[in-house]
């Protein structure tokens, strides 16, 4: 199968259509799974059915395994010991707790990297990456695929009819500590993945604009990845070696993945993602594979960690197509990687890990079953904490695993959404190459400060590729689309004109695939949608703002604006463009796209999508009070309201109909403790009624 961004003609992204995914299939688990990584490898053979017996008390249903033991598993070339993971599995077999079995790939052994050094990744500015820690290998190595691949089989061969077997879980994180490497391989691998996207170096030498600085190349061998130079290098090669590197990661999982698909072909097979993780396309991943899975961990430093949490679930279940995904990773309390590893509040587990379900996962699962004592990972939290089964967190787990049980009749429900967030991989790696008009335009702050307001305003999203079917979508937002492909502009546009609503913020649309400018105005691919011409930027100094005439603030970003068939909402007051249009709508065909020129502030940014949404008929689930999460998943006619109070205060929200995880009868209002959760089956009738503008 081709990549999904080399096989296409010069200048254009392929459509989301070229490639048909994976279909779907999810592990023989009844009901949501629940478990985490189990590293028996670490702990002496005598605690191992203690920790069985204590998974069975707590509703354990499955448990992934092996991910880091490549050195146990073959201690030498060749040589494979599966005696003490024949025992494990065995165990758990006996006690009906399924495993996602893990390749063991994601961290080769110290025999491996000495015997093939050549296979150590080397950094932008030409340093050896050393073994010692994780990830130490080259994506492109040759001999790192061919040993990678061969325990793969192996494994597969030695467990593909063994009962507890459900699920394969190929590597690790891929490109968590090296999504790159700059070797010779890698050079070679890189020029390969251009030849098969350009076809020759004419077509090169024009997509990537040579002619600047006299970098026209007459050979293949005269190109490199781009090492550290001694000024800014070219954007195009930049981009395509964000392209090129997330593909060869890729072309590592599908290596594995088929070798033991050969074997097992009636399995599973997922690798974990990472939410928002910029150096790899999750959507041209989950075309890969079977079942999407993601991990998740809350950063200290984010206030509003669960808005966060929320965003990052409901961006795998869209990569995912929308359907049950599995929460792979996620913490019982403090991780071990931050500056300052703030462990959960009481009740924040259970919040935490309900909020992943409420947006679609079907499995439950942590990093890791017990804390260990030694290695880098030792303070990061398990869900039996190093003081044992008598605390806070193991109480949490238990009495999670029994709302699990509750919940079982939710799984295969989906989260059903009328508006639409437009994500897209290479847009996020062009906005952020060097000399650009500002630093301070990043692709996550512009994502969030659009879902952080929907998710205030309950309004639950999709995330789509900007080529994607939109045509369930009655809102569609773009918060940052600098880089554009035509045909996904004129989705967008052809969206519009059949009677979508779209926002659109600025620097979007500004150049085509291969990073070149859109002559004759920006926002280039979207001046007619938007029915507006750009004739300059006016990026604001670091922390400054102006003032618009409806008196909200704008900070980061202003630009000289002509209309051109749109209406304008309001102007700038002050700063440097003094009475330019700041805000307009256009009526393009059927539906209405509006034009925001500013970064701005939370509130009004909030007011502005509310009316939106308002004009829309963009429906959230319910009105509740601020710090309170609603969200919907469907199943035929059943439907599940679930409700997570974030707050410190109880929170009352209309509902009607069982509530799951009490076993009460809801007849009007649901009254959700303060820092709690309810999920309610719904009564069909009142579905209608509950139902609120967002």
């Amino acid at each position: 199968m081709v990549h999904p961004t080399t096989a296409v003609a010069p200048g254009r992204d392929s459509l989301a259509g070229a490639i048909q995914p994976t279909a779907r299939r999810w592990p023989a688990v009844q009901g949501i799974a629940y478990g985490g990584d189990y590293n028996p490898e670490q702990w002496p053979e005598a605690t191992w059915a203690h920790d069985v017996a204590l998974m069975a008390g707590a509703g354990v249903s499955m448990v992934t395994v092996g991910v880091f033991s490549w050195a146990l598993l073959e201690p030498s070339p060749g040589t494979y010991e599966f005696g003490w993971l024949d025992r494990v599995m065995d165990l758990l077999a006996a006690h009906d707790i399924a495993v996602d079995l893990a390749t063991a790939t994601a961290s080769p052994p110290p025999w491996f990297s000495r015997r093939q050094p050549e296979s150590l990744p080397i950094t932008r500015d030409g340093q050896r990456l050393w073994p010692g820690a994780r990830q130490a290998f080259c994506p492109s190595s040759a001999a790192y695929r061919t040993a990678s691949t061969a325990l793969a089989s192996s494994l597969a061969t030695r467990y593909a009819n063994h009962p507890a077997l459900v699920m394969w879980h190929v590597n690790n994180e891929y490109g968590c500590h090296t999504c790159e490497c700059f070797c010779d391989v890698s050079a070679a691998a890189f020029r390969r993945w251009l030849l098969d996207r350009y076809g020759d170096l004419g077509r090169l030498n024009e997509a990537w604009g040579t002619a600047f600085w006299s970098q026209h190349y007459y050979e293949w061998e005269e190109i490199l990845p781009p090492r550290l130079a001694p000024a800014h290098g070219n954007p195009t090669q930049n981009l395509d070696w964000r392209r090129f590197s997330s593909d060869e990661l890729l072309e590592c999982f599908k290596s594995e993945r088929d070798a033991v698909r050969k074997i097992t072909p009636e399995l599973p097979i997922t690798t974990n993602f990472m939410g928002a993780f910029k150096p790899v396309d999750y959507f041209a991943w989950a075309r890969e594979e079977d079942v999407v899975s993601n991990d998740h961990y809350l950063l200290g430093a984010d206030r509003a960690g669960e808005v966060q949490l929320a965003m990052s679930a409901d961006l795998v279940r869209s990569v995912g197509d929308g359907g049950p995904w599995i929460l792979m990773e996620h913490s019982a309390s403090a991780v071990n990687w931050q500056q300052r590893n703030l462990a959960k509040a009481p009740g924040q587990l259970r919040r935490n890990s309900l909020s992943h379900v409420a947006r679609g996962a079907d499995a439950v699962c942590f990093f890791q079953w017990r804390a260990s004592r030694s290695g880098s990972e030792k303070f990061h939290s398990g869900m039996v904490p190093h003081a044992g089964t008598d605390t806070k967190v193991w109480r949490e787990v238990a009495e999670l695993g029994a709302n699990l049980r509750a919940l079982a009749e939710v799984a295969g429900s989906r989260v059903v959404c009328d508006t639409a967030i437009v994500w897209d991989w290479a847009a996020w790696w062009a906005v952020e190459l060097d000399s650009h008009p500002s630093a301070d335009v990043t692709y996550l702050a512009l994502m969030r400060a659009t879902y952080d307001a929907l998710w205030e305003l309950g309004v639950t999203v999709d995330f789509v590729r900007p080529d994607a079917d939109l045509s369930a979508y009655r809102l569609v937002l773009v918060p940052s689309l600098y880089l554009v492909s035509d045909e996904a502009a004129a989705n967008l546009t052809n969206y519009v004109e059949a009677g979508g609503h779209l926002v659109c913020n600025f620097f979007s649309g500004i150049v085509d695939v291969n990073d070149a400018v859109r002559l004759g105005g920006y926002p280039g691919a979207f001046r007619q949608l938007l029915g507006v011409r750009v004739e300059e930027f006016f990026p604001l100094p670091e922390g400054a703002t102006v003032t618009l005439s409806d008196g909200s603030t704008g900070q980061v970003w202003t630009e000289l604006l002509h209309p051109e068939g749109a209406d304008v909402v309001a102007t700038y007051a002050d700063g440097p463009l003094p009475g330019a249009p700041a805000v307009t709508r256009h009526h393009y065909g059927q539906g209405v796209a509006h034009y925001v020129t500013t970064f701005r502030d939370v509130a009004t940014n909030r007011r502005f999508l509310r009316a939106v949404c308002d004009e829309a008929g963009v429906d959230g689930p319910i009105i509740a009070a601020a710090g309170v999460e609603v969200v919907r998943r469907r199943a035929g006619a059943a439907s599940y309201l679930f409700v997570i109070n974030h707050t410190e205060q109880e929170a009352e929200v209309p509902a009607s109909g069982h509530e799951l995880l009490t076993g009460a009868r809801i007849d009007r209002d649901l009254v959700v403790a303060a820092g709690g959760v309810a999920v309610v089956r719904e009564d069909v009738h009142a579905i209608a009624a509950t139902l609120g503008r967002g």
